[in-house]
């Protein structure tokens, strides 16, 4: 049965992983954009929605220092004008928050001609002033970026987050099934892995819910978590059921939370 929260519990260091939107480029009804906050500070992508998703949570835009961006379609940066605005006019005024934008070359430029594009001159101060970064540097976390399959023209990448308590996690961004992709997920703890299309759209750049199953099965010891789908979480457009996944697999809902404890992951 799918529950609007799940926790992770256990004794110790406690490391908080939310998953604030769940759908894909297309807003399944009753979901945001895809996006993913870690401790309430880090960021996997700024999707349009993004602004909506922190508010919604009660975490302020300034909160955010380090945003890793998966690739530069528009459902995954085009959130970023707005924040830069709201930074600069509400949340930090003062501008003592540094912000670090970490991805493949492209990113930076990418971003800088999107806020030049929607504030001409308005955001250029608070471009200069990103601490721009392929493989960002956080306390208590290392972090590597790795090449999945998906339009090469926006260099997509996954990440892999490592926490000093042990924590071993993976975000796919946006990714058809691939080896590079799919030997990693075996060595994390948690996985979060995106499922962009139904079975019947023929494509190999997105996730469907058979190779969910594949991956997960071959991947027993690693807590699956699909994001980014197709799948509607109130009136159906596309579809409004949720595959059969295997006992490893949690098909997310906007506001999902996780906790790791140091030890092990348990959901509720």
């Amino acid at each position: 049965m799918q529950t609007d929260l799940v926790r992770v519990y256990g004794g110790g260091t406690m490391v908080k992983i939310e998953l604030l939107g769940t759908g894909n480029a297309f807003l399944p009804s009753g979901r945001m954009h895809s996006l993913l906050v870690i401790d309430e500070h880090i960021m996997v992508d700024i999707p349009p929605t993004a602004l909506s998703c922190l508010r919604r949570r009660g975490i302020s835009p300034s909160q955010i220092d380090t945003i890793l961006v998966t690739h530069v379609h528009g459902d995954h940066v085009f959130g970023i004008p707005f924040l830069l605005l709201e930074r600069k006019y509400i949340s930090d005024r003062e501008g003592l928050k540094t912000l670090t934008i970490a991805g493949s070359p492209m990113v930076r430029e990418r971003i800088e001609t999107l806020c030049k594009l929607a504030y001409p001159g308005s955001l250029d101060d608070m471009l200069s002033d990103i601490n721009w970064q392929e493989i960002p540097q956080v306390e208590g976390w290392s972090f590597e970026s790795f090449e999945v399959k998906h339009v090469p023209e926006v260099e997509p990448h996954g990440w892999i987050m490592r926490h000093e308590d042990g924590l071993v996690m993976l975000h796919s961004g946006d990714s058809g099934p691939c080896d590079e992709l799919w030997r990693r997920v075996g060595e994390c703890d948690l996985a979060i892995v995106e499922m962009g299309l139904p079975e019947y759209v023929e494509s190999d750049e997105h996730h469907k819910p058979s190779s969910i199953e594949t991956l997960a099965t071959n991947n027993p010891d690693t807590k699956i978590i699909v994001t980014h789908t197709y799948v509607d979480d109130g009136p159906e457009i596309v579809s409004a059921k949720i595959p059969e996944h295997p006992s490893n697999v949690i098909h997310a809902r906007d506001g999902a939370a996780f906790f790791w404890n140091g030890e092990n992951i348990t959901v509720l």
